[in-house]
């Protein structure tokens, strides 16, 4: 398994919990971005910069990523794919998208949309709390795969 993070708009603390996850479980990580990024120094953990354009990063972890694989992202549309490559995704609120879930999550983002664009709504999100993190970080923990246990002494 490899991890993807859609790190364009992907918020520090979750970034930060995916670093430990990616060197304690020895879990090639790449994050992918239209911009320069920061990564700690890693055997595991690089970044990769795409140009910048609508929907660039999303187009380039879809043409790496394989069946198995898990991409954070908050990209409903991205998620969908990933979804459809036999991948999973995983929501930086802790939302793990999957095939039973995602129609509905792709019907929601875009009844926003609609919402958004007629001025009914404005605004995003709201802004990351440690509830979040918290939840981020159980669900991560859960697709994590599980190390080797040692042998049972006899």
């Amino acid at each position: 398994m490899r991890i993807w993070v859609d790190a364009d708009a992907c918020p520090n603390p979750i970034k930060e919990i995916v670093f430990r996850a990616a060197n304690r479980l020895r879990l090639e990580t790449t994050l992918v971005a239209n911009h320069p990024l920061r990564t700690p120094p890693s055997l595991y953990i690089k970044s990769l910069q795409v140009e910048h354009g609508f929907d660039v990063a999303d187009a380039r972890i879809l043409q790496l990523l394989r069946a198995g694989d898990l991409v954070i992202t908050a990209d409903i549309p991205l998620a969908a794919e990933v979804i459809k490559a036999s991948a999973r995704a995983l929501n930086p609120r802790g939302t793990l998208y999957t095939a039973e879930n995602i129609s509905e999550h792709l019907a929601r983002r875009n009844l926003m949309d609609q919402l958004r664009s007629a001025g009914t709504i404005t605004g995003g999100p709201p802004t990351l709390a440690k509830t979040d993190l918290q939840a981020f970080a159980n669900a991560f923990d859960r697709v994590l795969p599980r190390p080797a246990k040692p042998p049972a002494m006899p």
